[in-house]
């Protein structure tokens, strides 16, 4: 077989791809959940039982509602976590490999960054159950809400670095002329994309999708067994994937250097401390409030970092 497709396989597989990204992603929620446990003044769960809870929802029995579509159904969960996959391949592979990278490639993570969400969607209306389709239309005002401000934000590093599309680029720029997040345009792209970042994680107070205290799960009232072990991992991977692609993005990447990279980490743990701090200190709002925030405030605020950008702010 051809070396090439069998680094491309190594990659999609195992690192930076399916496997790396699960273990890390599992990991990750584990410290959500430890924190989360703290601040409630609970012990916690111990750090492998994301593992346990994923192994044991592989061995569950996969219920499919009457009268839904089966493949639909049963290839949602599929679609998100491919989505999440090829995500966390080529930003890994943008991190360690700058020069794997292809122009355009900012392009196409935006669009795989979404294919969590619509698979959520997807599920929902597949099941035809009235709590999982109002949990799907949730999420799908979400989606049209939060996408807007965060292209914008991303925008911002495209045009300083005078129309650069792929990642690679974007880390070589930043090593040169130092992070975007340093100047006011970056700095304001990053504040407008952080509310953004906890809707893609589905997380309060953006939650309002799954909502187990008013809709028993929304979307996902109707997953059990594999399918639903299959989205709580694809959630894990994005706590890992969707912040780096922020940090590579706005905040310098994690360099060539012992040094660079544990400063990229530490970008990283802010990023995600600030998510699990919001999550822990502000109640779930409403879906129509959700929407007049994004698009109100936080679009402003990314459009006036775009504005700054072209200005040379």
């Amino acid at each position: 077989m051809n070396t090439d497709i069998l680094t491309g396989l190594f990659r999609v597989v195992v690192f930076p791809g399916l496997l790396f990204t699960a273990v890390a992603g599992l990991l990750v929620s584990w410290v959500d959940r430890k924190v989360t446990a703290r601040v409630q003044w609970r012990v916690g769960p111990p750090v492998l039982q994301p593992f346990y809870d994923f192994v044991k929802l592989l061995g569950k029995e996969v219920i499919v509602p009457a009268g839904g579509s089966r493949l639909a159904f049963l290839g949602a969960p599929l679609i998100g976590l491919a989505g999440v996959t090829l995500s966390a391949t080529l930003i890994g592979t943008a991190a360690v490999w700058p020069a794997a990278g292809f122009s355009g490639d900012v392009i196409v993570l935006l669009y795989l960054l979404v294919l969590p969400s619509l698979a959520v969607i997807l599920g929902g209306i597949a099941s035809r159950n009235p709590l999982a389709s109002v949990g799907a239309s949730r999420e799908m005002k979400l989606v049209l809400s939060y996408e807007l401000p965060f292209i914008l934000a991303v925008l911002v590093p495209v045009i300083k670095s005078s129309g650069v599309l792929s990642v690679g680029g974007l880390l070589a720029y930043q090593g040169t002329h130092g992070a975007f997040a340093r100047g006011l345009s970056g700095l304001l792209a990053l504040l407008a994309i952080i509310p953004c970042l906890q809707a893609k994680l589905a997380l309060v107070p953006f939650d309002q999708a799954e909502a187990e205290t008013e809709i028993m799960g929304g979307a996902l009232v109707e997953y059990s067994g594999a399918p639903l072990g299959i989205y709580k991992l694809t959630k894990a991977m994005m706590l890992l994937v969707a912040p780096v692609f922020v940090v590579e993005v706005l905040w310098g990447g994690f360099g060539g250097s012992v040094t660079s990279v544990l400063l990229g980490v530490g970008k990283y743990v802010v990023l995600l401390v600030v998510a699990i701090l919001l999550r822990n200190t502000n109640p779930r709002v409403r879906i129509e409030h959700a929407m007049k925030f994004f698009w109100g405030p936080v679009t402003v605020l990314a459009a006036a970092a775009a504005v700054l950008a072209l200005i040379g702010a």
